[in-house]
């Protein structure tokens, strides 16, 4: 996206040009996450890919989708102690720096034909994406007059852009080298996007904000000590396990898959007990919290329909799929540009159509967008039974089906999850305020990690009988959250 750089009298962010009107450091963060989310949608896209191919890694299915689900699933659960390096050690700036460092080095290691470098490059990715997700962020943030600045929400859209503008991309670049040239190739790509990335918000930081450099609270030497040493030996104690597995000739993938989903599950239940109990919170607030995790039982349901779109539905694509549209074949990583492009088409037509409705007093209330998200994904699914169906009897299904999917998900994503992230700054208890992003983001953990499990246990997620069942449990919490909206409602408060 080409800049619009004119002078801005206010000065704003220690600049004197914007970016369309807006601070000029957005650009800088702006190019920081298209170039970031490059890199990590066109791995992504290649990942369940490479993982089952001949010439790759050769895994089965049930494998390929476990690795792929636990990988997504540490990205969101490493954004919350991500953030927390922003503002106990490092500040935002330095992280997201040290963030984009990591990610480069990952995607390396990743280009590398070895497999132990294979599944190093995956956890460096995963703890730089994790690094960098919030804190970037909230440099978005940095640039603006506080919450009340007319142009904040209006940058963060523009920001948004940015991820899925790379997000398009990354498949048809990446993918198309990855499966047509080398896979590897694609994978140093990668690479090099995150590299164009770092090094333009390298030289961009002069105009961000000053706030960017600061750490708001500090780690005392007391509490840092502590810290270090905590980490240390947790280090310790997992180095010495898993030398101990290979040693004795136990050691296999599960060994590190299980314990991840595991924890990727029992991590949120401990987060949102801590906070539903803490006895700080007033009355209000902890009713707010009682209705909240109705929303995120239930987003943990669509994410983990919605995230087996690069992993389920690809997999089904490149064994099972006619992958050509008018006789012209494209690869297979192709699909994963569907969503980002229609995120793009649709998001302007769902804004005004909801503003609209709401100059009526029409507006349909939170809840019955939330559950009406929940039943289009469980329809997407459902719809997912025709081209499995088709394949049953050795047919390919036709790509347009897929499409069709992708294009349902992406109604349902945009009915439910900019609700989602905004009932969960309403309902953050004062305390928790900003940790409740982070607490948003193990939706997603929880339910790729469920995806995980069921993959772990030897379950064929492109069977009918299981697709119907999600597609069915989907659909069934969209309809309770709806028939019980009343009792969420009143649970909610003040919040509408």
């Amino acid at each position: 996206m080409a800049s619009s750089l004119t002078k801005d009298s206010a000065g704003t962010a220690g600049s004197e040009k914007t970016f369309f009107g807006h601070p000029r450091g957005l650009a800088t963060l702006f190019m920081t996450e298209m170039w970031e989310r490059f890199s990590y949608y066109g791995m992504r896209a290649l990942l369940p890919l490479y993982l089952i191919a001949p010439d790759g890694l050769h895994m089965n299915p049930a494998t390929a989708t476990a690795i792929y689900s636990v990988y997504v699933s540490l990205v969101y659960l490493l954004a919350m102690p991500g953030g927390w390096f922003g503002d106990r050690v490092w500040g935002p700036r330095k992280t997201v720096a040290v963030a984009g460092t990591v990610i480069m080095i990952g995607h390396l290691a990743l280009a590398l034909p070895l497999q132990g470098t294979f599944f190093a490059g995956l956890g460096l990715v995963a703890i730089g994406s994790g690094l960098l997700k919030s804190n970037i962020s909230t440099m978005v943030g940095h640039l603006y007059d506080g919450p009340d600045d007319p142009r904040r929400d209006g940058g963060f859209t523009v920001f948004y852009m940015g991820i899925n503008v790379g997000a398009f991309a990354a498949p048809l670049v990446i993918g198309t080298i990855g499966e047509s040239v080398n896979w590897h190739l694609g994978f140093a790509l990668a690479a090099v996007g995150m590299g164009l990335g770092l090094t333009q918000y390298l030289l961009g930081t002069r105009h961000l904000n000053e706030r960017s450099l600061v750490v708001p609270k500090p780690l005392s030497a007391a509490e840092r000590a502590s810290t270090l040493r905590k980490g240390m030996i947790w280090l310790a104690v997992a180095a010495v396990f898993y030398i101990v597995t290979v040693v004795t000739g136990v050691y296999t993938l599960n060994w590190i898959l299980v314990p991840i989903t595991v924890a990727g599950l029992i991590i949120p239940v401990m987060v949102l007990t801590r906070i539903k109990r803490d006895k700080e919170l007033s009355a209000a607030e902890q009713s707010k919290m009682s209705g909240y995790i109705w929303f995120f039982v239930a987003a943990a349901m669509f994410w983990m329909i919605y995230d087996q779109g690069g992993s389920t539905l690809a997999i089904f694509a490149d064994t099972s799929a006619d992958n050509s549209i008018l006789g012209w074949d494209f690869p297979v990583s192709w699909y994963q540009s569907v969503n980002p492009v229609l995120i793009m088409a649709l998001a302007p037509v769902f804004a005004a159509f909801w503003l609209a409705l709401n100059r009526r007093g029409k507006e349909p209330s939170t809840i019955v967008k939330f559950s009406s998200g929940l039943v289009l994904v469980g329809a997407s699914f459902f719809l997912f039974l025709m081209p499995l169906t088709i394949a049953t009897d050795g047919h390919k299904a036709a790509a347009m089906w897929l499409v069709a999917i992708y294009f349902v998900q992406t109604v349902a994503e945009l009915t439910l999850s900019p609700v989602g992230l905004s009932v969960t700054t309403k309902m953050a208890p004062a305390k928790y305020a900003s940790q409740m992003m982070g607490v948003w983001f193990l939706a997603v953990t929880a339910g790729d990690c469920t995806t995980g499990l069921l993959s772990i246990a030897g379950v064929g997620l492109n069977g009918t009988g299981i697709v119907a069942l999600q597609a069915a449990l989907a659909a069934a919490a969209g309809v309770a959250i709806f028939m019980y909206r009343n009792k969420v409602k009143q649970l909610m408060g003040d919040v509408h």
